[in-house]
């Protein structure tokens, strides 16, 4: 990068950096969990409000806006056509969850760092591609491509937006989507979503539950039973409801379901404690001793599922929700896996375990994709975030699927920086009290500006 485009992209990173954060703060303010579907309302009210209003902060930057049916929206920059290249990004959030120490939903600043949900997942990326977009608009760049600032509105529960959007709409050239790490993900694993259904009905459970998603490792897992006496311990609390009926408060600590090193899921910490303490009739503990495998590591050996090919992480498995229904007890699990394994095999390793104990399902299985390094939008892309940062980094894979595995030419590009260290009060994305650090999304933004200048004089 030639030192007076540095300092033009500097110069107008600082001239907008408080309307950069003034705008993620209005995303933010929008619950934008999935919710019923309406007219118009696709996903949900939140989703909806969270679309338009990010389309109007594109039509507020000067930017031309669609909105796709209400499934996804897109600003763009140039003459908006079929050949044209593309970021992504999404504004809807996954569930808040307990814990937070203020509302999630009121962007608050610490010591350079913004909290709340969605602030690196993904509405933060989202307001910088619209600014990246500015730029180029501002700055009159020539483009030989369009370029459009996807808004999706449905990636945290099933990827409904994409879909719409490439079976209506034609593919982008080249997309980047900003929900990962730095400096580029080539790769993501198979996603395998299932059900692990008990057959026998409930006996001296009353009620089990915990968690707020399939994908997010959770915080806390609650169970009523029935039993003599009970005594707690440093990670389940009891109360005695009325003689022999027992409320069991299991706390671990959550994370992203695609990382589950150094989090606690309290399910496997309340399955454990029901175990050990001889809870539950015969049943209940069938069950549970067959979940208890699922939770005991998340490698996938305790359930012999484990997968690895040398070019990604190996597979890892977690159970994100548990519950109840129809008197029956039922498990959700969630593995990434990598290019020796298929979400079938691995629910065929779990019902090998399970039996006639439970019924396990296959609700969802991604095939993993891989982009060669010498692609040379890659090339482009890693080199941006290496002129700007000063570093050498190199590109990886990840365990987490994002929109980048829909498209036919796409990558997964930043902005989060997982290698660098992060105060005590900042929660991860998915988790409590989730965090961005204000200077690294600003870097960032330098990023996107950089790589969709030099994306513009490549022939696609």
């Amino acid at each position: 990068m030639n030192e007076a485009l540095r300092k033009d992209i500097e110069a107008f990173v600082t001239q907008h950096t408080e309307a950069v954060f003034r705008d993620i703060a209005r995303l933010v303010a929008v619950d934008s969990v999935e919710g019923e579907a309406a007219p118009g309302a696709p996903f949900g009210a939140g989703p909806r409000k969270a679309l338009d209003l990010g389309l109007a902060i594109a039509r507020e930057l000067g930017l031309g806006t669609v909105d796709c049916e209400g499934k996804l929206g897109y600003a763009y920059v140039g003459e908006d056509c079929d050949r044209y290249l593309a970021t992504i990004t999404h504004l809807d959030v996954v569930p808040v969850g307990d814990g937070w120490k203020e509302d999630p939903f009121t962007m608050r600043e610490r010591e350079g760092w913004i909290i709340g949900r969605g602030v690196m997942d993904d509405k933060g990326p989202s307001v910088l591609c619209l600014y990246a977009l500015k730029y180029l608009k501002d700055k009159h760049i020539p483009l030989r491509y369009p370029v459009r600032a996807l808004l999706g509105a449905n990636e945290e529960t099933g990827m409904g937006d994409v879909e719409h959007y490439l079976a209506n709409y034609p593919a982008p050239l080249f997309c980047f989507s900003p929900d990962a790490n730095f400096p580029l993900c080539n790769g993501e694993k198979g996603i395998y979503h299932g059900r692990i259904l008990s057959r026998l009905p409930l006996g001296q459970i009353v009620d089990i539950h915990g968690g707020v998603a399939p994908n997010v490792i959770p915080d806390k897992a609650e169970a009523t039973v029935r039993a003599k006496a009970l005594t707690g311990s440093d990670s389940v609390q009891v109360t005695e409801l009325k003689p022999g009926l027992w409320h069991l408060l299991a706390v671990g600590k959550g994370g992203h379901a695609s990382l589950p090193a150094g989090t606690c899921n309290a399910i496997g910490v309340l399955v454990t404690y029901l175990l050990e303490n001889n809870i539950g009739d015969e049943n209940d503990r069938a069950f549970l001793s067959l979940i208890e495998k699922l939770h005991r590591t998340w490698d996938g050996t305790a359930l012999g599922v484990q997968a690895d090919d040398g070019n990604f992480e190996p597979l890892t498995i977690v159970g994100g929700v548990i519950g109840v229904e129809n008197g029956r007890m039922f498990q959700t699990v969630d593995s990434r896996y990598p290019t020796t394994t298929s979400g079938e095999q691995i629910a065929a390793g779990i019902r090998a375990h399970a039996g006639d104990i439970a019924e396990v399902t296959v609700d969802h299985d991604s095939a993993p994709f891989y982009m060669n390094l010498d692609n040379p939008a890659v090339q482009v892309c890693v080199e941006a975030y290496n002129a700007v940062t000063g570093e050498n980094a190199k590109p990886y894979t990840i365990g987490g699927g994002t929109y980048a595995r829909h498209f036919p030419n796409a990558v997964a590009f930043g902005p989060e920086h997982p290698e660098r260290p992060m105060p005590d009060f900042a929660g991860p994305i998915h988790g409590v009290d989730e965090a961005a650090c204000k200077d690294w999304l600003l870097e960032a933004l330098k990023v996107y500006i950089l790589a969709l200048i030099e994306l513009e004089k490549l022939d696609f």
